[in-house]
């Protein structure tokens, strides 16, 4: 059974730790992230981005899988399925096919909008059990066509947009999607801790998890942020492993080829990624 994600979150902000939320592709995906989580002992938060939605068939077949392998394989610790930088339509699809959390992104809007918005997607999910995330000052880089420049953003209009009821925010502090560049400089701090001061217990987000110095996560949970979203690591991590036994030539020994044992290291390293993502984030024996 999914939960939402509310409970998970206001936990780990009290504890002093974050939850992970690792974007799930495919079966692979889903499966290991499960799998890790489970033999963690941590909650955990399934992403999914619309553009993976459409690729895995549709919400409803991404729900479906989902709650039929935490069935299927025993899963016994917290699970949550949200969607990741959604729509408005995104949102609401989301919503009725059957995932316990979601994202609206309004940050592109300008924030009245974005706070009516956002507010009307509270009011539907709320309804429903659904938790709901939204965002103020876009996150850098570009995430299946979701694109942003690593806004700070404004700590009023984060208040602001805690009037529409909303369970947990992303606010952007200098994270980007994708693969850091040199010369990021880094977090911003300052910029954090004004942000927390006007939210006051609302757990905060951190997006673009994929290369920020473990010291830096560190920091950024012990100044509220509960959640951090992990996708690219897992994208490198399974691509390397995949390209390891295809140079070894493992693929063309006797049935090396078959899928499922062509994509097994690499559905191995997203396991062992995730369970090191747990580690650092503190969540481990939380259930």
């Amino acid at each position: 059974m999914l939960v939402n994600a509310t409970k998970m979150l206001n936990d780990a902000l009290k504890g002093h730790y974050a939850i992970g939320h690792f974007n799930i592709n495919n079966l692979e995906w889903t499966k290991q992230v499960l799998l890790a989580s489970e033999e963690m002992k941590s909650p955990v938060i399934l992403g999914v981005s619309e553009g993976a939605g459409k690729y895995m068939c549709g919400f409803k077949t991404v729900a479906a899988m989902v709650k039929a392998a935490v069935e299927d394989l025993k899963i016994t610790v917290p699970v949550a399925l949200h969607l990741d930088h959604g729509t408005f339509e995104g949102a609401k699809a989301c919503i009725e096919a059957g995932f316990s959390s979601v994202m609206f992104d309004g940050s592109k809007y300008e924030i009245n909008e974005n706070i009516e918005k956002t507010k009307e997607i509270v009011n539907l999910a709320h309804s429903k059990g659904i938790s709901v995330e939204a965002e103020v000052g876009a996150i850098g880089g570009e995430e299946d066509g979701v694109k942003g420049n690593g806004e700070f953003a404004d700590p009023i209009e984060c208040k602001n947009l805690l009037a529409t009821g909303i369970d947990f925010l992303a606010a952007g502090i200098g994270n980007i999607h994708g693969v850091y560049p040199e010369g990021w400089p880094g977090l911003n701090f300052d910029r954090l801790a004004l942000i927390k001061k006007e939210i006051g217990d609302t757990p905060l987000v951190l997006h673009g998890g994929t290369g920020i110095p473990a010291d830096q996560i560190q920091k950024s949970i012990s100044l509220g942020v509960s959640k951090i979203n992990v996708n690219t690591e897992c994208q490198l991590a399974f691509a390397d492993a995949t390209r390891k036994y295809i140079e070894a030539g493992k693929d063309k020994e006797k049935k090396g080829f078959d899928p499922r044992k062509l994509l097994a290291p690499g559905a191995e390293a997203i396991k062992e990624k995730v369970k090191e993502k747990i580690l650092l984030f503190g969540s481990n024996n939380k259930v």
